[in-house]
This record gives structure tokens, sequence and C-alpha cells, in this order.
């Protein structure tokens, strides 16, 4: 791994996205509550510059955003979904235009490479492209009545006020997914971003607001209330919040669970993550390698996909090993807005330590360091964020390996029979992504077989990290079971109907049940 330390930070990114002096976090579109709340500062962990500051939403502030939402949905819901299609393709197109400067900011304020960053926004653009499309197709079935001359048909209504969680890992792309979809399906959206990265909230904010103002929408329609945990308890807490879509930790997501639960609201859960990928002797070495160096530390190991184990069959093991830890000594680690570095900081101070906790966990049950992690300092690391991404060998029965740590520590781990390799991908509490890297046909197959994996994602030849918004997106087990982006996860903003109409003079009851008077 080489280091660099050249700082070369153009900010004209934030005055391009209006952001020269923002003390704002509250939002009903392009209406700017002046609330009460106490400011949530911004760190780059870049440099450990102050970007700028929020504000955080008091309870009453709160409510005054509710308020618009519930008044706007009655507005927006009316709206033909082709017509709310279009609206999401303004948007689209205003992010063509600002994606240079949002993924700056992306990058800046949440650390991750800059290609990362320009990637994330592009996936906000090809989510809009899906939903303008999807906007045509809500589709309901048609289905044969057992009575005559009557008709049976489901349609889906939208559900009202979809609460939004995102995490600071994907600040923007995250939310695009929820609102995108919820939006063409008739929903408003009352989005709590993450507390580490606000800014990139507030610009998305002021993007759509552009788009909802130039179309004379309502207020309301996109709204964003930043603070602590405490709003993502209003949220969870309030009954005119029909689905609450969060992303993080198990941990928040069994308390968000929980919670809505307890009033019968729903969920969509995207949560933790443990991914692995099983080498076997007919994988593709090169492929391998590459899948697996992104997959570990792409985001600096800070993605629900990132690949946490490699599962490596006993007769190749040594080979790719040392392929990899080869590959590892060519990152470049640096600010992220540097091109030429592959590797930006962790989040902030507190990622720091618990990656440190983590490898001191490792050394003392005996883990072998294959490439050293530790620390970064000196000059372009004064912010204390940066971390060397490592490489650990570790005994398949440690439960170090079953513990999903936010950072860039890969775990090597030895198989003799495929059996053993399904096994030690599944023998962990998550189940978001997997893959196999294999040219053996029948090894693939079983993979994917009922006896195979048991993630929502599974790939063959690929990595675990990142996915298309064709496909829906999330996991099972402690994961969560959400699914969001591609595919038919539009269902999830939407509530069924089933319709019967008599066209006849009689009335006949369903299942021949006779009631004469």
């Amino acid at each position: 791994m080489s280091v660099v330390t050249e700082k070369n930070i153009n900010i004209d990114f934030l005055q391009q996205l209006h952001l020269e002096a923002e003390n704002l976090g509250i939002s009903t579109g392009s209406d700017w509550i002046n609330g009460k709340g106490e400011f949530i500062e911004s760190y780059s962990p870049v440099d450990g510059q102050l970007i700028g500051k929020v504000q955080s939403a008091t309870r009453d502030d709160y409510e005054a955003v509710v308020a618009k939402a519930q008044e706007a949905f009655k507005v927006w819901r009316m709206m033909p979904a082709p017509k709310r299609g279009e609206i999401v393709r303004q948007f689209g197109d205003k992010l063509r235009e600002y994606k240079d400067a949002l993924g700056r900011l992306v990058s800046y304020e949440m650390g991750k490479s800059l290609q990362e960053g320009w990637g994330e926004v592009q996936e906000m653009i090809d989510i809009c492209d899906f939903a303008v499309g999807l906007s045509r197709q809500l589709y309901g079935l048609t289905i044969h009545s057992e009575r005559p001359k009557h008709r049976m048909y489901e349609q889906w209504h939208p559900l009202g006020a979809v609460g939004i969680i995102t995490a600071f890992n994907f600040p923007v792309a995250v939310w695009s997914w929820n609102t995108a979809l919820a939006w063409v399906c008739g929903n408003v959206c009352l989005w709590k971003p993450s507390e580490k990265t606000p800014l990139t909230a507030v610009a998305c904010q002021k993007i759509i607001a552009e788009v909802l103002k130039e179309n004379n929408i309502p207020e309301g329609v996109s709204c964003l209330i930043t603070g602590d945990y405490t709003v993502g308890e209003y949220l969870s807490n309030d009954g005119r919040v029909p689905l609450v879509s969060a992303t993080g930790s198990t941990r928040m997501g069994k308390i968000v669970a929980q919670t809505v639960a307890g009033r019968l609201g729903r969920t969509l859960l995207e949560l933790g993550g443990n991914n692995a990928i099983i080498v076997t002797p007919d994988a593709d070495l090169k492929l391998t390698i590459i899948g697996a160096l992104f997959g570990a530390v792409g985001t600096c190991g800070q993605r629900c996909t990132s690949t946490r184990r490699l599962i490596i069959h006993e007769d190749i093991y040594d080979t790719v090993k040392e392929k990899l830890a080869n590959a590892y000594q060519q990152l470049s680690i640096g600010n992220p807005l540097d091109q030429n570095n592959h590797v930006g900081p962790l989040i902030d101070v507190g990622a720091v330590q618990q990656y440190q906790q983590t490898l001191k966990t490792v050394a003392e049950v005996g883990g072998n360091m294959v490439v050293e992690g530790g620390l970064l300092d000196g000059e372009g690391y004064e912010s204390g964020c940066y971390v060397k991404p490592c490489i650990v060998e570790v005994d398949k029965q440690y439960d170090i390996v079953k513990h999903e740590t936010f950072a860039p520590i890969l775990y090597l781990l030895k198989y003799r029979t495929i059996e053993e390799a399904i096994h030690l991908q599944n023998e962990v509490p998550q189940g978001l992504s997997s893959a196999i890297m294999t040219t053996n046909l029948r090894e693939a197959e079983r993979f994917l077989s009922h006896e195979g994996s048991d993630c929502g994602i599974a790939n063959v030849n690929i990595g675990t990290s990142g996915a298309e918004i064709g496909g829906a997106f999330g996991g099972e087990k402690e994961t969560g079971g959400g699914r969001e982006s591609g595919s038919d996860a539009w269902k999830t903003y939407m509530r069924r109907q089933t319709n019967t109409i008599n066209y006849s003079t009689e009335l006949p009851l369903a299942q021949g049940i006779q009631f004469d008077l």
C-alpha cells in the first residue's frame, strides 16, 4: 500500500450546490423551516474541516412538516401516475446537471472515493429512469369470479407519508431508491438522513425543490427532517406514517421494527451484512482478486455489501493469499477527491476505534495478520480517520468472523468441500450478499439452489459489492428481509385492494351460500 498525502480540496462544488453558508435542515420542499433545535456540525473525514451545519428538528418542527406532507398527499395522490413519473424524470435530469458537484460532496462529506461518489449519483439517475417507466406499469390482476356476471380485479393505492431513515455510507442513493418509487406510487416522503452526512441531504432537497417549484407541486411532497435518533423515534411511533424504510445497523433495525410493529405499521429494513466469497479450485483468479479487493476496500469497507470473508479451497489457498496480499500493496490511501487514490477515510474517529478494537480482538484469539492494519497519521491524515486495509487468517471457529465491523478487515478461511464452504458462508447471523468464484457449472448451480446461499443476493463470478437498480436489493436474517430498488419492490410502497363488481340483477353469495328471506 502506498500513502498519498496530497491535499487538493476544491470546494467550488459547495457553491454549485448553493451550500455556501447553510444553516438549514428542515424542509417541506422549497420552504425551509427556521426551527428551534440545536445545530449538527458536519466535519469531513477527509481533512477534519468543518463543512457546514444544519439544524435539528424539534417535536414542533416535526409536527409542522408532517402536517404539510399530509396536505400535499391529498393533491399528489390524485395526479396520474405518469404525471408523477414526469416529475421524477425532471429530477433525474437535474441530477445529471449536478452529478459532478453532488458526487464531490458525497466523497468529501462521507469519505468514499470520487469514482464512488459519482457512481452513487449515477445510481440516483438510474433509479429515476426506472421509476419513470414504472409509472406506467403499476399493474393489478384481473381475476375470474366464481359468481356469474361478476368481475374481480385488484388495484394498488398509495400508502400516504413514507418515512425514510438512511445511513451515512450511501447518503443519497438509498434515499433515491425509496423516494423515486414512493413518489410514482403516489406517496409523499419524510426523510431523516444520517446526522453524519446531513449536507448531502440538504443538497438533494434543494435539487428536488427546484423541480417541485417549477411544476407548481405542493409543498410537502418531499420533506427533509434532520436530527439525531429522536427524529427516527418520531417517525417510528407516528401512526400517520404507514411505512418506515430504515437502513442502518441491525441494532437500530430491531428497535425500529419493534416500535412500528407495535402500532401495526409496516417496515422496510436494510440492515447489516457479513458477506463472503467462496473461491473454488476452478475459479478465474484474475476475476477473484479484483472482485475481492474492491469488495473488501471499496468505501473503506463501509458498505453493507462489503466483502468480509474469503472462503478459499485448501488446494489454492496459498496462491490466492499471496496474490491478494500483493494486490493490497498496490493500494493508494489518501484524499478520496484525488482519483489516484483507491481508499479514503473511515467516516469518523468512532469508526476508527471500532476498527482498532476488532484488530485487538483478532490478536487476542490468535489471528494471523497477512497484511497488517493500523492507523495512518502525519501529513494528509490529520482527520485521524485513515486506516490501513488489512487481511487476517482466522480459524473457522472464531466468533469474530460472525460479527460485522464496518471497516476494511478481510478474513481468510479455508475449506475442503463445497458443502463445507456453503455451510461457512451461511453460518453467520446476517444474510445480505454472497458470491462464488468458479467455472464449474455444477458448483455454481448448487450455490444458487435451495441448498446453497441463504442470502438475498447470490452472485457467480462477480463480487459481493455493488448492485444494479433493476434487481430487488435486500437480504435475509439479521439483514432485515426488506427489498428496495428494482423488480416488484414498488409494491412495498402501496396497499393492495381487491375489488368485485356485480353487474347482474341477482346477489349470489360466494361458496354457494344461500341466505333467503
